[in-house]
Formats: C-alpha cells, sequence, structure tokens
C-alpha cells in the first residue's frame, strides 16, 4: 500500500463520513444530527468524485446534502418536539460490547476487503461517464425511467388533494 494523494484524500473523506455517521447517531439535538447527516453525505459525494464518477458526486450534493437536508430541517422547525426529553441511560456493560461488537466488525471488513482481489483488466469507465449513464437510463431503462416520473407527478397530485382536503375541513368549523 502507497500512500499517495488519492488515499489521503479517501481516508480523510471516509473519517469524516463514519464521524458523521457516529454524530448522527449519537447527537441529543435534532439540527445537530442534520448537521452529522450532512457531513457523511457530503464526504460520500467527495468518494465519488475520486472515483471519477462526477455526475453521481453532483447529484450527492444537489439531491442529498442539498435537497433531503433542507427538508429534514424544515420538517425539524415545523414539527412540535420537546428538546429536554429524558434520554435514556446506556449501562457501561452496554456499551463496551457495542465497542467489541463495532471493533470486530471493522476488523473482519478490513480482513475481506484486503484479500480482495478484482483482477488487472483496464476499465474505460471515468471516459464520459455521464453521457454513458445518460445513454443507458434513455436506451435501456426508458420505460421504468418514464414510469417513475408518472409515480412521482402522481404523487405530487395526490399530496396537492390531500392538502387541499384538510384546508377546506378548518374552513368549515370556522
Amino acid at each position: 500500500m502507497t500512500l499517495s494523494g488519492e488515499f489521503l484524500a479517501f481516508m480523510s473523506l471516509a473519517i469524516v463520513a463514519v464521524v458523521g455517521g457516529m454524530l448522527l447517531l449519537n447527537l441529543t439535538k435534532v439540527v445537530h444530527m442534520v448537521l452529522g447527516l450532512f457531513f457523511t453525505f457530503a464526504s460520500i459525494a467527495g468518494i465519488f468524485i475520486l472515483l471519477s464518477a462526477e455526475f453521481l458526486g453532483v447529484v450527492q450534493i444537489l439531491v442529498y446534502s442539498g435537497a433531503i437536508t433542507i427538508i429534514m430541517l424544515f420538517g425539524i422547525m415545523l414539527t412540535r418536539h420537546q428538546d429536554e426529553e429524558e434520554q435514556p441511560t446506556v449501562g457501561a456493560w452496554k456499551r463496551v460490547l457495542l465497542l467489541i461488537g463495532v471493533l470486530s466488525f471493522g476488523a473482519l471488513f478490513y480482513i475481506g476487503i484486503y484479500g480482495l482481489d478484482f483482477g488487472t483488466t483496464p476499465a474505460a469507465l471515468h471516459v464520459s461517464n455521464t453521457e454513458q449513464i445518460g445513454m443507458a437510463l434513455y436506451r435501456d431503462f426508458v420505460i421504468p425511467f418514464e414510469l417513475m416520473s408518472v409515480l412521482l407527478l402522481v404523487a405530487l397530485i395526490g399530496a396537492i388533494v390531500l392538502s387541499r382536503k384538510d384546508d377546506g375541513k378548518e374552513a368549515e368549523k370556522q
């Protein structure tokens, strides 16, 4: 294993992704949890860019890091919740067992990846990968793509209809 710039960038992005996930699970304030989720999404986008999948990296930033995080923040702000709820206490033995389980899973994962051999056949996947995604999407998967767009349109219309029915009932009550 050689120490290169790509390796250091990958390791730093991977550490940010794992730390963001751990913060997401361990923090108590929901806004801080969303911030941890944002760091995880952004570092995964960086890993996509390191893998020469620039299109997927940009989509990851736009969709997940941008839209999903903002939607979650609006959902948090628009709902009523108590920030001062009592958190259940976790015993020391449970934390130790959890740490042992996580470390053993990481060790097994490392052993499995370290012995992995993909072969040496070169692939030119990074050459015009956005064009390749578009060609595959519109040549091979055009019917599922169009069905998904119709499904999203029906869901949007259904959400509008459901929200209008609720508004009408509240107007009748007043």
